[in-house]
């Protein structure tokens, strides 16, 4: 198996298992990834995932570089050359589809929390891995480093690590990883934005944990939609952006039953209980006469509804 997959209590816990192999994504264990990704966006039951990597030196340590021993070089700087021009069907820039149909079938951005414990390397596909799909970070104080690690090979990188480091740090953090091609531990990580927090090796999973079950405490429907608005609409101009969001809240106050049990809980001072549960279509509402008009108005107006 390239990686281990269980749930429990609503969280997903997704382990790449290739130590011996740095915990690289090879074909096997990219296939399975994929498939575990499915799975996370397809379970109802699921809420989170966390993702990690198995022992304490790696997360992962990119893509298997080795050719197979029965390719020839010829053959494989021809498949290569070949691929510019004519990439597989179902792929995106080369990288097959999975659950997400714009970032490839092992760094998709599924629509379900996703926690990283970086518990060692995560160079090239690694930290693509952790741009593109993960979006709480944690990392080991002891062992993590991280590195884009494709520059000092020759490459700019057929993923997507430059465009997302450079989305999602200053430039002049962003150009000192691409440039230089120099790890980054898990203090200048945290420093430079890349990650939220350093935690101890030991306690790595735990923390992980206590943030899962924290958002597993939250209404599903409405995480699942903020991360898609963050991620589909956070580059979009202002008003824009905001229309969608106040689009998504009334969806969510009309279309689920946790809105509803989010604001009587807070009234009833006790704890929510958020199920995710979908509302039906009902009865139209009874056309109001001039006199109820009138009160609904004095309502709206005053905004004590």
């Amino acid at each position: 198996m390239g990686i281990d997959f269980e749930t429990r209590e609503h969280i997903a816990y997704i382990t790449i298992n290739n130590p011996e192999r740095a915990n690289v994504l090879d074909r096997r264990t990219s296939n399975e990834l994929s498939e575990a990704w499915e799975r996370v966006w397809e379970d109802r039951d699921i809420r989170v995932a966390i993702i990690t990597g198995s022992g304490e030196r790696h997360f992962c340590a990119g893509h298997n570089l080795t050719p197979r021993p029965d390719v020839t070089a010829e053959q494989s700087e021809f498949l290569r050359t070949q691929r510019v021009f004519w990439p597989p069907a179902g792929s995106v820039n080369g990288a097959r589809i999975g659950a997400d149909g714009h970032m490839g079938d092992h760094y998709p951005q599924i629509w379900k929390p996703v926690i990283a414990a970086v518990n060692g390397w995560a160079a090239g596909a690694g930290l693509y891995l952790t741009l593109a799909s993960t979006d709480i970070r944690l990392a080991c104080a002891e062992h993590a480093r991280f590195k884009f690690a494709l520059l000092s090979q020759g490459w700019v990188g057929a993923g997507p690590g430059a465009t997302l480091l450079a989305r999602q740090l200053r430039y002049v953090d962003a150009m000192r990883m691409l440039l230089t091609d120099e790890p980054v531990d898990a203090a200048e990580a945290l420093r430079i934005g890349l990650i939220n927090e350093v935690v101890p090796h030991d306690d790595l999973l735990t923390r992980a944990e206590t943030i899962a079950r924290q958002i597993v405490g939250m209404p599903p429907v409405a995480v699942r939609m903020m991360k898609e608005f963050i991620v589909r609409y956070g580059d979009a101009p202002f008003d824009q952006a905001w229309g969608v969001q106040h689009m998504m809240n009334n969806m969510l106050i009309h279309m689920t039953t946790d809105g509803e049990e989010g604001r009587r809980a807070f009234n009833e001072k006790r704890p929510p209980e958020f199920t995710g549960q979908l509302r039906r279509h009902g009865e139209p509402f009874r056309e109001p006469t001039p006199e109820e008009w009138a009160r609904l108005d004095e309502i709206r107006d005053a905004e004590d509804y």
